[in-house]
């Protein structure tokens, strides 16, 4: 799950590739270079940029909410890795860190929110539960945004 969010990460910023999630086969994949990835692969994030935004109260929200239509149109899934910001972009990709216990996670903004004072950032709850929040309810996070980072020409084209 988290590869594709990674990938999700990658198209959001800009980046445009082909890949055929299909082919399965060993034989022919219709011009398309064969990839093979270790089980061990390390992501590779020197084409990504974090953009320290700061320290945020956060909290979650979650099954009252599921189904209902976000700021941004979409039906809202408690489980998806989103936030709701007041001010942010929709579409920002935000690297999210719980400072008790090093966990980080990358979430999209496609909600305002919080509104309750002294909040920040609201977080899914499948969010919540990645960060170890779910139980907490309210805690501090270390807030980045993520960016292609556009000064290196670490993009690689497949013929």
């Amino acid at each position: 799950m988290r590869t594709l969010k990674i990938v999700s990460i990658s198209l959001i910023a800009g980046c445009v590739a082909f890949f055929n999630l299909s082919d399965t086969s060993a034989g022919e994949n219709n011009g398309f270079t064969k990839m093979t990835v270790s089980k061990d692969a390390k992501p590779n994030f020197s084409n990504i940029e974090f953009t320290e935004i700061g320290l945020m109260t956060a909290s979650w929200y979650g099954p009252r909410f599921h189904g209902k239509t976000t700021a941004n149109g979409e039906s809202y899934n408690q489980m998806a890795m989103t936030a709701a910001h007041k001010t942010l972009p929709f579409g920002s990709i935000l690297k999210v860190t719980n400072l008790r216990n090093g966990k980080s996670v990358f979430v999209r903004i496609n909600d305002r929110g919080p509104f309750i004072e002294g909040r920040d950032l609201d977080l899914s709850k499948g969010t919540a539960i990645a960060l170890g929040l779910a139980y907490r309810g309210v805690i501090k996070v270390k807030v980045q945004e993520v960016a292609l980072n556009t000064n290196e020409s670490s993009i690689t084209t497949l013929n």
